[in-house]
């Protein structure tokens, strides 16, 4: 899906795809077959409402001419979040003075700041306003560089932290509110003393009389969350994560420690009805009715009845083959609760049962953070005696609901956090392969070092009164 519509966002058909290797060939029979099902159904996506607006505007001259004279003046907000088809929508409603024909638009107006765009990753193209201020000869540019949310101190900060990309327009931002209180720069010794140290400030500065909602705790990486939401959780302090779930509330998290009641409690028939067909295992749901009827007639746990279930003539032989293994893998984990250490099995677990696979295999800009989460999770067990007194802490967590939005803390990624204004901002984690992100360096180069530039300029930013960034001498990832 992200494939396809990248291709759609580029302005490509399946015919325009570059095939490269045996890859991007595939890739691109499946967008054509995806295509045609689309048209077989009646139906389209996002991304094929704005191609097709395009194509047709392209190769239509009556149309293209009928709307150019109709849109006298055109206003673009938001323009560092455009993509590459969107530029091109707007060189149709209005061609640049080369190429102006009778009656097209008198006047285009765009709005955006190039310092703001932090969304490649969803396609959108930074060099848009670039491009934009060449093409059409751009007469009159504004720049609004006087600020109303923040004190110069935290101006100072990021207009000098933004200056080092050096392809961007340029501008430089002021304030008449005065200096304020001076950027911090915090260093802990383990992510654990961030975690420490950030509730200690927040609960005083509470004490001094700021809202807990005027606190927000921004950060990188989803799988930072766990350690800060543990230190916020434990501490009785009140938090929502905005704008996303809670670590203990994403899907993957959910299904991770499903199997984990499982291999603790076989006797959990939520949790292995959660996982019993996670990953696809070709269960389906004649199988699990099947299952169901069964473990009622006898009075059984699902899996106690599975393993009854397979040992008849009931099923047909490729799901009672899947139940068997199945069975057998969830009793072999059990039997090593005593003897393995419990961080160590739920690292096995998800990797035998090939759920970690399936996200390895999942070529989304999501996939990547769910495995970091799962990583974090089995990190997260090291704090506990044994598998049974996580779990137990996992309930209490995911029981405590306040829904009393005014006085609880934010915390949220940095991505979520664009548009948003708080009195103090916390951000933690500013250290090498963390932030900025290794992965976006490794993917994008240069380009993804002015992008993460870009997204601590806003994180920085959020603040109106206080800002402090925290790094870890010592910070475990990925085990």
């Amino acid at each position: 899906a992200w494939f396809i519509a990248s291709c759609k966002e580029d302005g490509m058909r399946p015919g325009d795809v570059p095939v490269h290797d045996g890859q991007t060939q595939k890739m691109a029979e499946i967008y054509q077959a995806y295509q045609d099902q689309c048209e077989r159904e009646g139906v389209v996506d996002f991304a094929e409402l704005l191609l097709r607006t395009y194509e047709l505007m392209r190769d239509d001259a009556m149309l293209r001419e009928h709307y150019q004279r109709r849109f006298r003046h055109i206003l673009v907000d938001e323009f560092q979040d455009t993509n590459r088809l969107q530029y091109r929508w707007l060189q149709m409603f209005a061609p640049p003075p080369d190429g102006l024909q009778p009656g097209s638009p008198q006047g285009v107006f765009a709005v955006g700041d190039d310092d703001q765009s932090i969304y490649a990753f969803r396609g959108a193209r930074v060099g848009n306003m670039a491009d934009f201020l060449l093409e059409y000869s751009v007469q009159h540019q504004i720049k609004l560089e006087q600020n109303y949310r923040s004190c110069g101190s935290i101006l100072d900060t990021a207009n000098e932290l933004i200056s080092h990309n050096k392809s961007r327009l340029g501008k430089n931002l002021r304030t008449d509110q005065g200096l304020g209180e001076l950027i911090r720069v915090v260093e802990s010794p383990s992510d654990y003393a961030e975690a420490q140290w950030f509730l200690e400030e927040a609960q005083q500065l509470h004490r001094a009389g700021i809202e807990r909602r005027e606190i927000a705790l921004l950060y990188r990486s989803n799988a930072q969350s766990r350690v800060l939401e543990s230190a916020l959780f434990n501490a009785g302090v009140p938090y929502r994560v905005y704008g996303g779930l809670r670590f203990f509330e994403r899907a993957e998290i959910k299904h991770a420690l499903a199997y984990l009641r499982c291999v603790a409690n076989p006797d959990h028939d939520l949790a292995f009805e959660r996982i019993v067909n996670v990953p696809k295992r070709g269960l389906g749901d004649a199988t699990l009715e099947q299952l169901h009827v069964y473990a009622r007639r006898k009075g059984l746990p699902l899996i106690a009845a599975a393993r009854q279930l397979i040992e008849t003539d009931e099923l047909k032989p490729k799901p009672r083959g899947t139940l068997r293994e199945l069975t057998k893998a969830f009793a072999r984990w059990n039997s090593l609760i005593d003897t393995m250490k419990h961080n160590e099995l739920a690292e096995m677990v998800p990797e035998e049962s090939g759920y970690t696979d399936m996200w390895q295999k999942e070529r989304t800009p999501e996939a990547a953070g769910r495995l970091e989460n799962l990583k974090e999770l089995v990190r997260s067990m090291e704090e506990f005696p044994d598998l049974a007194a996580f779990l137990e802490h996992v309930a209490l967590v995911m029981d405590t609901n306040d829904n009393s939005d005014d006085e609880r803390i934010s915390i949220m990624t940095l991505h979520a956090a664009k548009g948003l204004e708080f009195e103090t901002v916390f951000l933690p984690g500013w250290e090498e392969s963390l932030f900025p992100n290794q992965r976006a360096l490794d993917e994008s180069g240069k380009a993804g070092l002015e992008e993460e530039r870009r997204l601590a300029y806003v994180g920085i930013t959020r603040a109106r009164r206080r800002a402090k960034l925290y790094f870890a001498t010592n910070r475990r990832l990925h085990g």
